[in-house]
Formats: structure tokens, sequence, C-alpha cells
């Protein structure tokens, strides 16, 4: 865990399963419900974002799909266990992890970007050149038709053996 500057909060990211048994309507207010307790625990939140329903890996307490939430905040560490046990009783809730978040500065977000950048044009390249081995392995393949006419050919002469 890396430690914040005196006067500063550490930073968190709290990242949490609902139940599948709730429609995606209802989902919403769990949501509401859960940002709220961060902030009733003291916590600022920087980020809330809805990930989706996905498939989980294994099933959890018998459902094998969760709506997966994120939430990025700043909260001194004594109330995080107020938070985490509040988490933890909730019913909707499969499973939840908090983890200290490191914040990144401007210039690190931005040279992340960039080598993102890079290999998704290094991807789009190598799907360019794969796609050109193929036209060519078409290009070379030859047609029933000519087949048919070389072996016909070959058939018509009296020189075989």
């Amino acid at each position: 865990m890396s430690k914040a500057k005196s006067g500063e909060q550490p930073h968190y990211e709290l990242l949490y399963l609902i139940s599948n048994k709730f429609s995606e309507d209802e989902v919403k207010p769990i949501m509401e419900k859960v940002n709220a307790l961060v902030t009733a625990n003291g916590g600022e939140i920087s980020l809330s974002e809805e990930l989706g329903k996905k498939r989980l890996a294994y099933p959890i307490k018998g459902f094998r799909f969760g709506y997966y939430n994120l939430v990025e905040f700043d909260m001194m560490g004594e109330n995080l266990a107020k938070l985490d046990r509040a988490l933890r009783l909730m019913n909707e809730i499969l499973r939840q992890q908090i983890v200290v978040k490191v914040l990144r500065t401007a210039q690190q977000i931005a040279r992340d970007k960039k080598i993102a950048e890079k290999i998704a044009a290094k991807n789009v390249a190598a799907e360019k050149t794969a796609k050109e081995k193929v036209k060519e392995r078409a290009k070379e393949k030859v047609d029933l038709k000519d087949l048919d006419e070389k072996l016909d050919k070959i058939l018509e002469t009296d020189d075989l053996l």
C-alpha cells in the first residue's frame, strides 16, 4: 500500500458485482445506494462507472451473470473498514474489492494513450497484411474449370506411357 502525504486522503478503487436477479432499471438505485455509502463514510467520489452485465468466471451464490460497477474515491483509511463491512452486509452485492489506486498525472495518462494508439496501429497493420496474404493465396488457387481443361489435354495425348 502506498502512503499518502500528510493531509492527503488516499485514493481507492471499488469494484463490485450486483446480482443478476435485478433488472437494469433496478441496478441504478443500488449503485446510488453504494455511492451514498461511500459519501456517508467521508469519501469523495471521483468516478462512478457502470461496466455492464457480464458472464462470471464461475458461479457465485448460484448466479452466472452479474452487473460490474466501478467507483473511484478518496477516503481516510479509518473509514474504509466501515465501508467494507457495510458493503459485505448488502444482499444485492455478490462480491466487492477495494484496492489502493495510484493517481496518475496528465503526462502519464497522455503517455499511456500514445502507447495504446501505437499498439492499435500495429494491430491494424497486422490485420491488413494478413488479409493481403489471404488474397494472394486465393489468387494462387487454380480455378476448377482451368484444372479440368488441363486434365483433358493431358488425357488426350497418346504418349502417357
